[in-house]
Formats: C-alpha cells, sequence, structure tokens
C-alpha cells in the first residue's frame, strides 16, 4: 500500500488540517501519517484558540515517520513559525522526499493574514524551492507572485512568476468571485485548465486541505502531476455534492462520501 504524509495543524472539529488531510488520502486509498504543526480548538463558525507545537518536537515526529514508513509523498499545510518552516524543509530535504504537495496557507478565506511576514519569506526559501507543486489561492498566489489577479489572463502570469521563481509546478485556485471552480495548473513552461463545475453548497470548511492533501495521494500511488490534479478535483466536487450539513458556520464536507455503499 501507498502511503502519503501530512505536516499541518489539527482542526478539533475535523472539517480542516490535519482530520481532513487523513480522511482525503484514506478515501483515496494510500495509508496517511501525520506529524502535527499546531493544535487549534475550531468549529464550523471560527477559531477559538492555538497552540503551537516545539519545533525539535515536530522534528522528532517526522523523524519518526519517515525513518520507520517512508512516505511516497508529503503534503504539507498550515505552517505559521520560520522554525517550524525551516525543520519541516531540511528534514525533507535530508530524507529526499519526493512527491511534496505545500498549500501555502497564507490568508483565509475572511481575508484576514494567518502567517507572519517573516515566515511567508522562508515559506519562499525553503519550502517552495522543494515542491513538486503548491496550490495557492487567489490571494495567495497574490503574495506570492507580488501582482493583482483580477482574470483568468492574470492567473497564468502570476502562476508562471511563481512557477519560474520557486523552481515548482503551481496549482492556482480559481474562486474568490474570479471563476466558478476553474483552477489553473502550470507546469514546466505550459499550463492547463482545470474547469470544475459549481456546486452550490455553503459548506466548504477544509476545501483547501483536501484538495492538496487529495493530489498527495495520487501522487504517492503514482499518477502523473496532471492525473493527480483531476482525480483530486472529481473527489472534492463528490465530497461537496454529498451535500454534509453539520455545524452552525460553514460546515465540513463529507470526506467519506466514497464509501457511502457501505451504508
Amino acid at each position: 500500500m501507498k502511503v502519503a504524509m501530512t505536516i499541518a495543524g489539527s482542526d478539533s472539529s475535523g472539517g480542516a488540517g490535519i482530520q481532513a488531510d487523513i480522511k482525503t488520502m484514506t478515501a483515496n486509498g494510500v495509508y496517511a501519517m501525520s506529524a502535527i504543526t499546531a493544535l487549534t480548538a475550531q468549529n464550523t463558525t471560527g477559531v477559538q484558540g492555538i497552540m503551537g507545537v516545539d519545533a525539535d518536537f515536530l522534528k522528532q515526529q517526522i523523524d519518526s515517520c519517515i525513518t520507520d514508513i517512508r512516505p511516497d509523498s508529503v503534503k504539507i499545510g498550515m505552517v505559521a513559525q520560520s522554525e517550524i518552516i525551516k525543520v519541516i524543509a531540511e528534514r525533507l530535504r535530508f530524507y529526499e522526499i519526493k512527491n511534496i504537495v505545500v498549500d501555502p496557507v497564507m490568508v483565509a478565506t475572511s481575508g484576514a493574514k494567518l502567517i507572519d511576514d517573516e515566515a511567508i519569506e522562508t515559506l519562499k526559501t525553503e519550502l517552495l524551492p522543494i515542491a513538486t507543486v503548491c496550490t495557492p489561492n487567489i490571494p495567495e498566489a497574490e503574495i506570492l507572485s507580488g501582482m493583482k489577479i483580477a482574470s483568468a489572463d492574470d492567473m497564468v502570469t502570476a502562476a508562471k512568476a511563481v512557477s519560474e521563481k520557486f523552481n515548482c509546478s503551481v496549482l492556482c485556485k480559481g474562486g474568490h468571485n474570479l471563476n466558478d471552480a476553474n483552477d489553473l495548473l502550470y507546469s514546466a513552461g505550459s499550463y492547463k485548465w482545470f474547469n470544475g463545475k459549481r456546486i452550490d453548497n455553503p459548506n466548504t470548511h477544509g476545501t483547501g486541505c483536501t484538495l492538496s492533501s487529495a493530489i498527495a495521494a495520487n501522487l504517492a500511488k503514482g499518477f502523473s502531476l496532471e492525473e493527480s490534479v483531476k482525480n483530486a478535483k472529481d473527489y472534492i466536487s463528490g465530497a461537496l455534492a454529498a451535500m454534509l450539513d453539520l455545524g452552525k458556520g460553514s460546515g465540513p464536507m463529507n470526506h467519506a462520501f466514497v464509501f457511502n455503499h457501505l451504508d
């Protein structure tokens, strides 16, 4: 069985972060491991508290996993401190890990910045150069490219700039009032659009975590990057279309919709 590892923060309500990653990887047919960067007290209405994990302990988690069960891919989610980012990059380089998916979680859906400028710079210098693909949304792609994105053409220009600067493929995610659910993959000098169907479901908590984890799972199974993105988009469409409705805010998707026949 192929193995995927997630390095990210925990979501106590289960819709995003480590919990969403493990559910997604399992549903996509790989064995999931995790190293937790932060604990959160959160639910569908917001985040009530955050407790960061010590960088040395994060290193211990990564070492424990990789020295025993080597992952075929790694997904990196929320990493808020420079010290944490440096540890992750150093360990993944040390173990020569392949198929690294970086979800550069920098801006909340509300528009609030989630990590400070120093951590953003460390993410750029340490993590993106070792990434196979990074998966920014529009506000994050604007930060990474240093340009405003107001059209589909701008998405291409920004993704190209990020790809060339950091030598990694870029999946620039649409939405954010720019287009429906159309994502742009820029890789090795060329680009491809992946058109998604807009699903009228207000419960979208954890979509970014889920998409990046599904890509990592498919890369671990040996699919090409293009195939992995397509399969991941199909999976997330199914999870949204299942119309799960939990919580008082923006609720989670049904990550387990693929197992519905087991009811």
